[in-house]
């Protein structure tokens, strides 16, 4: 029982880490130009394919997570440039549909590279052997995948908050998200910011696609948008365009989606004679072996009581009045 509860809670620990990676970027978008960015889960996918093709030719770990990091910036950066700059200011609803667009134009465009690749739309993962197997903690076995990602994620997303809170750009992204026309009125570089947060966002996102893809074992086009979905929700429950309430949201959303799994058909793993069986029979039924299945559904009604009682999140405060 207890072997079972450490594996359960280092799941959480993994998958809130890479819920954290997605929601970060999202909120610091979110926070200095309002655009809910569902392109994000798509600037993931492309850096899994770019580190599946950077390991398919044969280019050590290392230089292949560069080329990765490197080659999703720049997606990134040009994201901004061609189809967020243009429209910046304009109305938010052309901003949100405009991400949509891009999300597409991404999507088809590596289903395009995978057919002109003579690769089929769905295309085993490579996963390194440093994420391959599991590691042994006495009668706890736990994926490696999961362990690296906890450990990375909180190393990376500790690097972001230093970033923001003690280096010029960090703290002029935060003035941007304070008051974008007034940060642009006391001399702030607003279009480097923004291209700076976009670099940032797009970073994250291919570190996180390295680790969902590893963990899936099989990538294709479509793969971003349950994670961008996940994040989604982690920023809302955390409070949207809050950083530090994006990481709390995307742990809290980690250990919400464990929760079902681990309660269910708890009655099954509890040793002999540990409670009577009319307390056996009653677990079973509150708890049965498929609540697992239902664990996204039990996130959404979370949501929901979350909308209605805190609409502002967790760490969520008073939302910024923009300029008309």
């Amino acid at each position: 029982m207890d072997v079972y509860l450490i594996q359960q809670i280092v799941n959480a620990l993994s998958a809130g880490s890479l819920y954290a990676l997605m929601a970060v970027g999202l909120a610091l978008i979110f926070g200095i130009l309002r655009l809910i960015n569902f392109a994000h889960g798509d600037v993931m996918m492309v850096a899994a394919y770019i580190a599946a093709f950077s390991l398919f030719a044969g280019l050590p770990l290392p230089v292949a997570i560069v080329t990765m990091i490197a080659g999703t910036v720049l997606i990134g950066l040009a994201m901004e440039r061609i189809a967020y700059r243009p429209i910046r200011g304009g109305p938010e609803v052309a901003m949100l549909l405009t991400s949509f667009a891009v999300g597409q134009i991404l999507q088809n465009g590596t289903l395009l590279v995978t057919r002109l690749a003579s690769q089929p739309v769905q295309i085993a993962f490579p996963t390194p052997d440093v994420l391959s197997g599991v590691v042994a903690i006495g009668a706890v076995t736990i994926p490696r995948v999961n362990v690296i990602g906890f450990g990375s994620g909180v190393i990376i997303l500790a690097g972001v908050m230093l970033f923001l809170t003690r280096t010029r750009t960090g703290l002029s992204m935060h003035a941007a998200a304070d008051d974008l026309p007034a940060a642009q009125l006391v001399g702030i570089r607003v279009n480097w910011v923004v291209a700076a947060a976009f670099a940032l966002s797009a970073a994250l996102a291919s570190v996180a696609g390295l680790l969902y893809a590893s963990q899936a074992g099989q990538i294709n086009p479509f793969l971003g948008f349950s994670p961008v979905l996940k994040a989604f929700i982690a920023a809302v429950i955390g409070g949207f365009g809050s950083i530090s309430g994006a990481v709390v949201g995307a742990y809290a959303l980690g250990f919400l989606e464990v929760i079902p799994t681990a309660l269910g058909g708890i009655a099954d793993i509890l040793p002999p004679g540990a409670v009577s069986p009319e307390i056996h029979d009653l677990l079973a039924t509150v708890f049965p072996s498929a609540l697992g299945s239902y664990r996204d559904a039990i996130v959404f009604v979370f949501l929901i009581l979350m909308l209605l009682f805190r609409p502002n999140g967790i760490l969520g405060g008073r939302a910024r009045e923009d300029t008309p």
